[in-house]
């Protein structure tokens, strides 16, 4: 039978992560030109000085990595792996239970984001700009 593992040291890394220039990544970052890094290899990188906020991240391998104090809301991270990453202070998207979180970290299971959280927040909104409207009607 074969072996379907992917070979993750065979994917290549970003050279700007592992060159350590996060000036550089952070300005194409801010320039809305950020590097693909949907199922990149990021694995053992410190990645503390980077702006990864609202990147798409999914599948992306992060085995190891140091996360400590990241702000990664708004990432796409479906399919990411976390086993063994340093996330003390990160901040994850709303979507990711924590449980996940956790189970990735620990075990390497793929991220499973909820959206049924974004969901609810669509329509708490809907509701309340219909109520606010209701008001109004019944007011004047």
């Amino acid at each position: 039978m074969a072996e379907c593992q992917v070979d993750i040291s065979a994917i290549p890394k970003n050279p700007l992560l592992t060159e350590e220039r996060h000036e550089e990544f952070n300005r194409l970052v801010e320039a809305g030109q950020a590097p693909d890094l949907r199922g990149a290899n990021l694995s053992s990188l410190d990645l503390r000085c980077y702006n990864l906020r609202g990147l798409d991240l999914s599948g992306a391998y992060l085995r190891a990595a140091n996360l400590s104090g990241l702000d990664l809301t708004g990432c796409n991270l479906k399919g990411a792996s976390l086993r063994g990453a340093r996330i003390s202070g990160t901040l994850f998207p709303e979507n990711i239970p924590p449980q996940e979180i956790r189970l990735s970290v620990e075990f390497g299971t793929r991220l499973r984001p909820n959206d049924s959280v974004k969901h609810l927040r669509l329509l708490a909104g809907l509701a309340s700009e219909l109520m606010k409207h209701i008001k109004e009607r019944h007011q004047g």
